[in-house]
């Protein structure tokens, strides 16, 4: 420790002299120098940037989605206590469906509650990527057997 204050006292090293040059040049410098050019401008149309992805493999954006779904085939316990639908008593076979900030929860029977306890945060954390899009609710829940 004492060797470096010792080092420093004798004035600056070989590095801090080429970093003290280089500070010194780039002060020098004509200020237009590394500014950002404007683009030329001219008739022609310019033409599209080409998309990242293929057609095929594109998925809309979030704003574009009226909501989500997802099966949950085993007993859904929320804070130690296992949910049932109000209606029919079913615990178990579920489809979850996240619109709007709200969950919802779908029994086999097709009756359909809020579940408060659960959040999009929540959701997300379970839910596995979108195996498929689909045009209407009639046709998601098709795809997933109920």
């Amino acid at each position: 420790m004492f060797h470096r204050i010792r080092r420093r006292a004798k004035g600056p090293t070989e590095v801090e002299r080429q970093l003290a040059e280089l500070v010194a040049r780039h002060h020098q410098m004509p200020p237009w120098i590394g500014a950002p050019t404007d683009a030329p401008q001219s008739d022609e149309p310019t033409a599209a940037a080409p998309d990242f992805l293929p057609p095929e493999l594109r998925v809309p954006s979030h704003d574009q989605v009226e909501g989500k779904m997802m099966p949950w085939k085993q007993p859904l316990v929320i804070d130690g206590e296992m949910t049932a639908c109000a209606e029919c008593g079913a615990y178990r076979d579920w489809l979850i469906l996240s619109t709007r900030d709200q969950i919802w929860l779908r029994c086999r029977a097709g009756h359909q509650q809020r579940e408060p306890r659960l959040d999009t945060a929540w959701y997300n954390r379970n839910s596995g990527p979108a195996d498929a899009t689909h045009e209407t609710f009639e046709d998601c829940l098709r795809h997933l057997g109920h």
